[in-house]
């Protein structure tokens, strides 16, 4: 059974990715989400973020026709600091940020049949207090004479570590948003190769049995006459 467009979008948004959660690991915090944006609308987000924190914002059209949508990021005090127009994916930054609420907006209303599915992410990095529970534990190893383990040294490899993998996570995620729309474009292109295979198929075996129908009444015609 075949199903319409907007079934497939709602089941392949169930399947593959995630509907939105927030990770709050060390001084990062992170926000994905994946909607689906009716045709003819226009959908806004709110990011809350301190002051002189960074903030990095990135999309991908996973599914619907054209995979494109227009995305306006706009600052707490109104002034529009990104305007994309028919993207099909994007990443902006910004650094640093204003206390407040960061509006996101998506817009399909150049699209009037064709919804969208629409996978973001918004990764907030705060610059202030991240090194609280470090320090803490450096007091701690300092009153323990632990000075001889060269504390600076291994917190230094530490945050490189985490800092490598918080981003290896992050283009993990931004790999599967691709894998999503190329997974939908492969489906799509085999149902369309599918159907157009078939209906040529039909139309040879109909031209074929239209000729030998076609011969065979030649032939009687040409005995009746010759008898």
């Amino acid at each position: 059974m075949m199903m319409d467009a907007p079934a497939e979008l709602r089941l392949l948004a169930c399947l593959i990715l995630s509907a939105g959660f927030t990770l709050g690991l060390g001084p990062n915090k992170e926000t994905e989400f994946t909607f689906l944006l009716p045709a003819g609308s226009t959908e806004c987000f709110y990011q809350t973020t301190s002051g002189n924190d960074s903030m990095e914002v990135e999309y991908q059209v996973i599914a619907g026709s054209g995979l494109d949508v227009g995305f306006a990021l706009v600052s707490p005090s109104g002034y529009r600091l990104v305007s994309d127009f028919r993207r099909s994916d994007g990443s902006h930054m910004v650094d640093p940020t204003e206390d407040g609420d960061y509006r996101l907006c998506f817009d399909n209303s150049f699209s009037k049949l064709s919804e969208k599915m629409v996978f973001f992410e918004v990764i907030i990095s705060s610059q202030s207090g991240a090194g609280g529970g470090r320090d803490e534990w450096a007091d701690v190893a300092t009153t323990e004479s632990m000075v001889e383990y060269k504390l600076e040294d291994i917190r230094a490899s530490m945050d490189s570590v985490y800092r490598h993998l918080e981003r290896s996570r992050q283009v993990q995620t931004v790999l599967r948003a691709f894998e999503a729309r190329d997974r939908y474009l492969l489906e799509d292109n085999l149902w369309r190769v599918s159907f157009w295979s078939c209906l040529n198929l039909l139309v040879m075996l109909t031209v074929a049995v239209t000729q030998i129908y076609t011969l065979r009444r030649l032939f009687d015609h040409t005995k009746r006459i010759c008898t």
